[in-house]
């Protein structure tokens, strides 16, 4: 009786003794589930904590970039500006935020510019008929269609395109000179006062134009470029 307490007892020794040994070759199974889980949200509040870092940087990024162009965009459109008769309505013409980085891009934004304060004037005359006024509409209308044939040009700039600009921009600049020298002529004091104010923004912005026309190799060599 007593020998087979002892041999059941030596059982349950020895299967506890299995036991151990099992347990020490299989170490994972003493890994608690609270474990488990605690590493778990480790891993994703690391996760989350880089990517959060990761978006971040991103957006700091595409800032400074962004600044870093405005900057440069700045930096070319004063530096083109400084060689016109009339830096501060060049600069009041082609805003920073244009993002303009060539002295070509800068011309033609000179001219869209010109353009646009020309045909605006040529609005506010309205439909005269005779005398210098009506002779005054025909010169705009006549410095507009070159100043349209100079902006088209502008956009593939060679060196025949820089002639025909410069040309053309000329002949609009001296359109809206005969128009004020045919109302000096006529004697009518006050139109000529009231045209000179009218065109004053017109002609500050394509006199800028054919310094900027006139000048565009050297600048385009200042930042060592060259025409398309």
């Amino acid at each position: 009786m007593d020998s087979l307490k002892m041999f059941k007892g030596y059982g349950k020794i020895e299967r506890d003794h299995h036991k151990i040994e099992d347990q020490q070759r299989n170490p994972k199974s003493q890994i608690s589930k609270p474990l488990i889980t605690t590493t778990i949200s480790a891993l994703g509040i690391l996760f989350l904590t880089l990517t959060f870092a990761f978006a971040l940087a991103s957006i700091v990024h595409h800032r400074t970039t962004d600044s870093q162009q405005l900057r440069n965009s700045a930096d070319y459109i004063r530096v083109v500006c400084n060689v016109t008769r009339f830096p501060a309505a060049c600069l009041a013409a082609i805003p920073s935020s244009a993002n303009a980085t060539d002295p070509q891009t800068i011309l033609a934004l000179s001219l869209r510019a010109s353009l646009d304060a020309l045909q605006n004037l040529s609005s506010s005359l309205g439909a005269t008929k005779g005398g210098a006024l009506a002779d005054c509409k025909d010169q705009l209308d006549d410095a507009l269609s070159r100043l349209n044939d100079s902006l088209s040009a502008a956009a593939a700039l060679n060196d025949k395109a820089v002639s025909d600009v410069q040309t053309w921009v000329s002949a609009a600049l001296t359109d809206q000179q005969t128009c004020l020298d045919g109302l000096e002529e006529v004697g009518d004091v006050a139109g000529l006062e009231k045209m000179k104010k009218m065109m004053k923004r017109s002609y500050e912005y394509i006199s800028n134009s054919l310094a900027i026309v006139a000048n565009i190799r050297n600048l385009l060599s200042h930042f060592n470029m060259t025409l398309h």
